[in-house]
């Protein structure tokens, strides 16, 4: 295990678990915060013992939103984008990753659960609650963009302008998480799943990641076979592919069966 001072992050069945680590502010994310998980990340994606990645929070919160001194500290756009590096960083990697959502997700904090690729919730403590308009603030970090394309327009409205907040139960029902289990099984559950895509090749889950992920570009049939293709050509040329080819020839050399 290896502590920072805001995060503290552990590897389990080559998955790397990321928890923000600043109970007493709810891990509300600072700048000091976002450097920490940048540079956990970029020491992940490069090491090839480490293959998906969960991040949760310390205590009864997953994350509380922005820290509001910075978030006025510099108003002007790169300022402000300076906020957004963290969830953004997570939002990019190529590795395969799981929210772990073991309490309230509000604002920015709700920006790292979108941009994760899946949700695990707690059962009794997890909610979402977008928050920014209640507090006077236009959504932001690409929140409303996120929301709308996992959840849709009427839940996206429901949140943002309307203040609704969610609980784990009703976010299974809108598809804002994948699964919901007991809270003292959060972390273990959520393992668990990681594991299964760490098990995979790394490259050729970046790949496959990537092409999920610009799939909104894919408008017709013709352009989505194209979309695939030469990823599936290049999986085709590797180790990992060639081995298995090699392994069921080899069975169907001995047993004379398929």
């Amino acid at each position: 295990m290896r502590d920072m001072a805001l995060i503290e992050t552990e590897v389990r069945d080559r998955v790397g678990i990321l928890t923000l680590n600043d109970p007493d502010k709810r891990n509300a994310i600072t700048l000091a915060m976002n450097a920490e998980i940048a540079a956990v990340l970029d020491e992940w994606e490069a090491d090839d013992d480490i293959g998906a990645l969960v991040v949760t929070g310390a205590g009864k919160a997953f994350c509380a939103g922005a820290d509001l001194g910075d978030l006025l500290a510099d108003q002007g756009p790169e300022g402000m984008k300076a906020i957004y590096e963290g969830f953004l960083r997570v939002a990019h990697t190529p590795l395969p990753t799981v929210a772990a959502v073991n309490g309230a997700a509000v604002g920015a904090g709700f920006n790292l659960v979108l941009a994760c690729d899946i949700v695990v919730a707690a059962a009794d403590r997890a909610r979402f609650d977008t928050r920014f308009l209640q507090i006077a603030l236009h959504p932001g970090g690409g929140h409303t963009w996120r929301l709308r394309s996992i959840a849709g327009r009427q839940t996206t409205m429901a949140m943002v302008l309307f203040g609704e907040v969610v609980r784990a139960a009703q976010a299974l029902d809108l598809g804002l998480v994948w699964k919901v289990v007991d809270d003292a099984a959060l972390i273990d559950e959520s393992v668990a799943l990681a594991a299964v895509a760490a098990g995979q090749g790394k490259d050729l889950n970046a790949r496959t990641k990537a092409s999920i992920l610009a799939l909104d570009t894919v408008t017709d049939s013709d352009a989505a076979v194209e979309h695939e293709l030469w990823p599936q050509l290049w999986s085709m040329e590797q180790g990992d592919f060639r081995a298995l080819v090699e392994r069921l020839r080899s069975n169907i050399s001995s047993t004379g069966k398929a």
